[in-house]
């Protein structure tokens, strides 16, 4: 029985047949049945098999087309993979030899688009409601699928203009034969030549028909789309028009008749004979705009206070600081009160401070496939996963860590602050602060060895110092310490528990971080959200923060709910967006901070609020009437030429940088980490599986040691309780938990030289 004819391959379409593939000397060619889709060649030994069981798959777009005779081709991908296959005619070979090329300039062309758009921006403007996001979609849809068949059409112009230019040749030496003997060979290579073209042409006008069909199928379509959005911005227009003169009227007419209580009042209101006329209507029109904020259901929405709140507020004695008073103005009251205060760091007394380093040698452009590393530990802990120096950048996990100090000033003001309440909002910033410097940061730190440490003395700079050790492997856990001159200390201890999830990478830091304050005695903790690395398969990585962070002070109550909204490409919302709520112990709301964690934080004083509207769930949303927003935190643009120096901030770029007088433990001296930021990234690979293997040894003579131990077992035997050089474990009574804490002696260590009992690590 004969084989069914296969179709004309047909731009975009499954390709499917029977061909022979060579397997070995013993077994020659054997029939196959091979699958074209995607761009991809798969083959199987039966079509029953194509369920279950693939025995082979090509990618076409890194792959090689090569004819070797009449029936027979060869398609490579540059020695990994190569099949040698024939097909049962020199025809059959030739729709095969299409639909590949077809297949192949298909996949090119996907990768070159998908290596573009991962250089854009990932999210889109936002669309005037869910309609027209929705609408957007489908023109961007069909526009790519318009695209591509422009592309089909281009191949095969191509293939035709070839087949074209053989059919002519044949013909020309038809022409030129005399003898009759070789007319006969010429006219069936002229036949084959013809019918090669016959199915060039084919495709080509099966492509024609596709993108006329689609084209005019669209066109009406687009047309009267495009004459509804305008006369819905139109309409949109007017309603705006007429809404902010009615809000205007309506606002006016409450000026002129609303009276006051007198514990509202100021003496300035009646006042018309004062230095400015902010008294006139007129000019306050600008600030009196009240707006919904774009917020999810069951949360809330903030209007701006009544102006009178904002007058009264310069005399409030209420507790609060007098930030409140200085809406209008553009002076930071964090600033002048700095500057007036005798113990501020500015003062007459002038150290010569040291130049630190600005630059690093430039990352090479080496590559490496991540998805060959990958693919084998899906589902596996990314911290028992042996990677390659490649996908990391140049610091340690306890620098990556030791980096949340670079907004310290938020602290230093914090420190400062009369009321617990003023100073949560600047303990949320520096909690959102410590997220910017990851927005770009796709590398990966080094995972830092059992007793490593690492210092950052900024006493002379800054006014703080701290010190990170790594006191566990398995699980990887670092403690931190840090302690100011400016009446604060900060204390951390992380455990990242990490999966690889085929698409994304999830890393889940678990532990708690406590800053304490000297004066006020108050003390703060949180904890960490969940940090995604997104496309590790294809396109440009990129990185987002979700979750939600409950910064609680143990001492008074208050409470700060930070919410990390997760990147959507739906949302209306600007991305990264961070939203939150400053509590008393009471539930009663006092201030509202908003910003994105990879830009800026603002916060505003809570006048009034009351409640609103039910959102889309049905749950009431809390209307909050507050003062005018003003910027708590603003993160610092990165140096120079970041984008090629794995996108380090200043401090990050000075956190490697060799100094005197450091433990022998610290990460600045680890010799794989300082080849990696030279450029030597094949020698930082063989240093990195030394210092692994002498890791490895080291924990295994640890577990021998437990096992003579068993007789008289104790608590510190076990070759996982390993023994802290600087941290003690501690159980916290305020917040209940246990981590470890700075014992002292380091800077005591160090300032003595003294380095013996230190490790030998590296």
């Amino acid at each position: 029985m004969s084989e069914p004819k296969p179709p004309t391959p047909t731009p975009g379409d499954t390709y499917k047949g029977w061909l022979f593939k060579w397997t070995n000397y013993i077994k020659g060619y054997q029939r196959r049945w091979f699958v074209l889709s995607n761009g991809l060649l798969s083959y199987y030994r039966s079509q029953a098999e194509m369920g279950h069981t693939c025995r082979g798959t090509i990618n076409l777009a890194t792959a090689n087309i090569a004819v070797e005779d009449s029936c027979n081709f060869v398609i490579s991908n540059g020695g990994a993979q190569t099949y040698h296959l024939k097909a049962s005619s020199e025809v059959e070979r030739q729709r095969w030899i299409t639909a590949l090329e077809l297949a192949k300039a298909k996949a090119v062309h996907m990768q070159a688009e998908s290596d573009d758009s991962g250089d854009e921006c990932p999210a889109a403007p936002p669309s005037s409601g869910q309609g027209g996001g929705c609408r957007n979609l489908e023109i961007q849809s069909t526009l790519r699928t318009l695209g591509s068949k422009v592309e089909d059409l281009n191949t095969c112009n191509d293939l035709i203009v070839k087949h074209g230019s053989a059919l002519q040749r044949s013909l020309s030496e038809l022409e030129a034969l005399r003898v009759s003997g070789d007319v006969g060979d010429k006219m069936k290579q002229v036949t084959e030549r013809a019918t090669l073209f016959r199915i060039t042409s084919n495709a080509m006008i099966n492509a024609c028909r596709d993108f006329l069909s689609l084209a005019q199928s669209h066109s009406k379509r687009w047309q009267k789309a495009l004459h509804s959005e305008r006369d819905q911005r139109i309409r949109l227009e007017e309603t705006l028009e007429q809404l902010a003169k009615q809000h205007n009227h309506l606002e006016r007419a409450f000026r002129g008749a609303t009276v006051l209580p007198s514990s509202f009042s100021n003496p300035a209101l009646g006042n018309k004979g004062g230095v400015s006329g902010k008294g006139d209507a007129s000019d306050e029109d600008d600030d009196n705009e009240f707006f919904d904020a774009m917020e999810d259901p069951a949360e809330f929405i903030t209007v701006p206070a009544d102006p009178k709140y904002h007058r009264r507020s310069g005399s409030n004695a209420s507790g609060f600081s007098c930030e409140t008073g200085m809406d209008d103005q553009s002076v930071n009251f964090d600033e002048l009160s700095l500057a007036s205060n005798p113990e501020s760091p500015q003062t007459l007394e002038l150290e010569p401070v040291r130049q630190r380093r600005t630059r690093i040698p430039d990352k090479p452009n080496y590559y490496l496939n991540l998805w060959s590393i990958m693919k084998n530990c899906i589902g596996k802990e990314l911290s028992k996963i042996p990677m390659p120096v490649n996908f990391n950048e140049p610091l340690s996990m306890l620098q990556r860590l030791s980096e949340d100090l670079e907004y310290y000033e938020l602290l230093d003001r914090a420190a400062k602050c009369q009321s617990s309440l003023e100073q949560m909002c600047y303990v949320a910033a520096f909690t959102v602060s410590s997220y910017s410097t990851t927005v770009h940061r796709t590398g990966k730190p080094f995972n830092p060895l059992l007793g490593e440490t690492f210092e950052l003395d900024r006493l002379k700079d800054c006014g703080y110092r701290s010190l990170c050790e790594q006191v566990s492997h398995h699980p990887p856990a670092a403690a931190h310490h840090a302690l100011s001159e400016k009446g604060w200390t900060l204390r951390q201890e992380i455990t990242l528990a990490s999966k690889f999830r085929g698409k994304y990478l999830s890393i889940m830091p678990l532990g708690s971080i406590q800053c304490l304050f000297d004066k006020s005695e108050n003390h703060y903790s949180w904890k960490k959200v969940t940090t995604t690395v997104h496309n590790i398969i294809v396109g440009k990585l990129w990185i987002d923060q979700s979750g939600e962070i409950d910064v609680v002070n143990h001492k008074t109550g208050d409470r700060c709910h930070l919410k990390f909204a997760p990147y959507s490409y739906f949302s209306r919302d600007v991305p990264r967006k961070v939203t939150g709520v400053v509590t008393d112990k009471d539930g009663k709301a006092h201030y509202v901070l908003s910003g994105t964690w990879d830009e800026k934080m603002e916060f505003s004083r809570i006048m009034q609020s009351s409640k609103g509207e039910n959102g889309t769930e049905g749950k009431q949303r809390t209307v909050y009437q507050t003062l005018k927003a003003k910027e708590i935190w603003k993160k610092n643009p990165l140096p120079e030429g970041a984008e090629n120096m794995y996108f380090f901030s200043s401090l990050a770029l000075t956190l490697n940088e060799s100094e005197e007088g450091v433990a022998p433990t610290d990460s600045r001296r680890r010799p794989d980490q300082r080849m990696m930021e030279d450029g030597r990234w094949d020698e930082a690979n063989a240093e990195k599986q030394k210092l692994e293997e002498k890791q490895r040894i080291v924990r295994r003579e640890r577990e021998r040691e437990a096992v003579k131990a068993a007789s008289t077992p104790e608590e510190g035997a076990h070759p996982d309780n390993y023994q802290a050089m600087w941290f003690d474990k501690f159980d916290d009574p305020a917040s209940g938990e246990t981590l470890h804490v700075y014992k002292g002696g380091y800077w005591e260590a160090k300032e003595q030289g003294s380095w013996d009992m230190c490790p030998e690590i590296f």
